[in-house]
């Protein structure tokens, strides 16, 4: 009789597989809406042992539903998407549905054994209205894991009422965090987990210590994926939180924090680390081999800091003042906005600190000693039309330490950075942010001598000579 494929291969080999399971058409996590999710699901085959019904309605009427898998002694309890805006974990549970599905690929015989363990209970996206206008909170503006004992809000109630019905054995919440922060030294955290604590004192009794150990299985599975970037949420009781409230219900729960990864924006790599962590963790449910853990792996954790930025220039002269010119590092932050189709977005940016930043990171970190920092200039002939904006020599104006066109033209702009232009673009008849403060968002170029090295503009590096029409 074949030996059973150990838990360490069977991660590795998913994460290898995973673009075979992958649910096609979603590669923008904007993109899955209420109505694309009901059409996913209603695509399940109930051959394949899938079963759903309707848990209830958010507030504007959305279904809420509940997909059910397997048939073993053990059920868990899977829910993402409570923040509308978090929707990386719906994401992999689509993947995970289909790999639930699939035969013939390697993986029959542990499907059959989770199945036979484990009775699988999901609830994708339970904030459907948040997530319809990609906002964290609920049409009501409630956040839903803060509402956990006011249940104000009908999703609240309907995770409760699962929750209470089922009893589940464990339960998975699955979300999103900001991308700055960071695990170990300054890695990003790309995963952070948390068995969240019952109680203000953070005791430890069977049900999260439980939760414990399965994260410790999950960390070992996950460490040679992703070595350096996992880390620990803060345990500090929240005790309007559902992750708190369920732990002290009786459910072992574990906390998935999605984080950041290098030139991942859509999180697509992250999804593909869920996928993978969230089946291992099922099969040691299954196997019950978490109990061999004890709580050092899950201890051993680095607690998840604010210490990352999206760019730091570092060392660079700021114009001159009193005594001289001042020599600091800056950070830049991005902040996505949705754009108005509520399916994409674009970058806002802010100078996010400055001075002695020797405690932080950036995704991107620049030596800027030797250079000077001046705000850009505005070209001063202004253009009419979309064709002549896009047809300046965007190399020659950053090369003369332009940063910004004005446009004139009746073709109306939106707020939007204009796809394609790699220079900010003015259209009223102010001038470009010019203050180097906290907070503020100015073109700046950065001068060795009087040759322009390279300027920032909304956030972003840009080089002469290696801009195009598409931006760089």
């Amino acid at each position: 009789m074949p030996q059973p494929l150990p838990r360490a291969d069977f991660a590795r080999q998913l994460f290898a597989q995973h673009a075979q399971y992958r649910e096609p058409g979603l590669d923008f996590r904007r993109h899955l809406k209420h109505a694309d999710l009901q059409q996913r699901l209603a695509k399940l085959p109930t051959k394949a042992g899938f079963s759903q019904r309707v848990l209830g309605r958010s507030v504007e009427g959305r279904t809420i539903k509940l997909v059910s898998l397997g048939q073993g002694p053990t059920p868990v309890l899977l829910w993402s998407q409570m923040h509308g805006d978090e929707a990386t974990a719906t994401l992999a549970l689509l993947d995970m549905f289909n790999f639930f599905q699939a035969q013939n690929d390697g993986f029959d015989s542990v499907r059959q054994e989770m199945l036979g363990a484990l009775t699988l209970h999901f609830v994708p996206m339970l904030n459907p209205d948040g997530a319809e206008r990609w906002i964290r909170r609920n049409a009501l503006g409630i956040d839903l894991n803060r509402d956990a004992v006011k249940l104000a809000s009908p999703e609240s109630v309907i995770l409760k009422r699962v929750r209470d019905s089922l009893n589940p054995v464990f339960g998975f919440n699955l979300h999103d965090q900001r991308v700055n922060y960071t695990a170990q030294g300054h890695l990003p955290a790309t995963i952070s987990f948390l068995a969240p604590a019952y109680n203000q004192a953070k005791d430890l009794n069977p049900v999260r210590q439980r939760a414990m150990q399965l994260i410790g299985a999950m960390s070992e599975d996950l460490a040679p994926l992703i070595p350096g970037h996992l880390a620990k949420y803060n345990d500090e009781h929240e005790p309007r939180a559902f992750g708190d409230n369920i732990q002290k219900w009786g459910t072992s729960v574990v906390l998935v924090e999605s984080g950041g990864w290098p030139q991942d924006p859509e999180k697509q790599h992250i999804r593909r680390l869920n996928f993978t962590s969230l089946l291992a963790a099922l099969l040691a449910i299954a196997r019950q081999d978490y109990a061999r853990y004890d709580l050092a792996p899950y201890q051993a954790l680095p607690e998840n800091s604010l210490r990352l930025r999206s760019l730091i220039v570092r060392g660079v002269a700021l114009p001159k003042a009193k005594g001289g010119p001042a020599k600091v590092d800056l950070a830049f932050g991005r902040f996505e906005k949705t754009a108005a189709n509520l399916r994409d977005f674009y970058y806002r940016s802010e100078i996010d600190d400055l001075g002695d930043l020797s405690n932080l990171r950036g995704y991107q970190d620049l030596d800027g000693r030797g250079l000077q920092a001046v705000p850009g200039k505005a070209y001063p002939k202004a253009v009419s039309s979309k064709d002549e904006l896009l047809a300046q020599d965007v190399n020659q104006l950053l090369g003369q330490g332009y940063t910004s066109v004005r446009y004139l033209g009746k073709e109306k702009l939106g707020p939007e950075p204009l796809p394609g232009f790699p220079l900010n673009v003015l259209t009223g008849t102010g001038g470009p942010a010019s203050t180097i403060a906290v907070e503020s968002n100015p073109d700046l170029v950065f001068y060795r001598g009087e040759q322009v090295a390279f300027a920032v503009i909304n956030g972003f590096v840009r080089t002469p000579g290696q801009l195009t029409s598409e931006g760089n």
